[in-house]
């Protein structure tokens, strides 16, 4: 069961995308698909919701996606052009007008200096071709929490692309 904050973001989120007549799409790396699930765990939500894509390794980001080999060899898998290119090409290779994006290294491991654990990538992709980017530094909070507040953040940023 999702926590009560996220389900309320979801069905925002479903609500506003059913007003506007439009379709989403999530492209979805260090969340698994939590950002998909927990969409369509709404009521309502086969309506605009047309498919989640889990792009966990970089050839997943490639093959699904279309996101450049030369993007993640220049910036990394959790980087902001990869996020915005894994927007992009979730629009691009589904029936959606909207698409959120979520790269990130969710710990205990993995981290650097320059990219450490709890550090998210996310962008949303929308129909006028607008594509927003936001960087978040978790922390080393633990995975779970990692991958929870990412799902918050990616909701509310496809809440912020949906029209009022």
């Amino acid at each position: 069961m999702l926590p009560q904050d996220i389900a309320a973001l979801s069905e925002a989120v479903i609500r506003r995308a059913t007003a506007a007549g439009l379709m989403i799409a999530t492209a979805e790396s260090c969340t698994g698909g939590l950002v998909a699930g927990a969409l369509t765990g709404i009521a309502g939500s086969s309506a605009v919701v047309d498919r989640g894509f889990v792009t966990y390794s970089n050839e997943a980001k490639v093959e699904m996606l279309g996101v450049s080999e030369d993007v993640l060899a220049r910036f990394g898998a959790v980087s902001e052009p990869t996020a915005r290119a894994m927007a992009e090409g979730a629009v691009a290779c589904s029936r959606a007008s909207l698409a959120v994006s979520v790269t990130g290294i969710a710990g205990p491991g993995g981290g650097s200096a320059q990219k450490p654990v709890g550090l998210v990538h996310f962008a949303a992709h929308g129909p006028d071709s607008r594509n927003v980017h936001v960087e978040k530094r978790f922390g080393d909070i633990g995975r779970d929490a990692v991958r929870l507040e990412s799902v918050r953040t990616a909701l509310t940023l496809l809440l912020g692309a949906l029209p009022q």
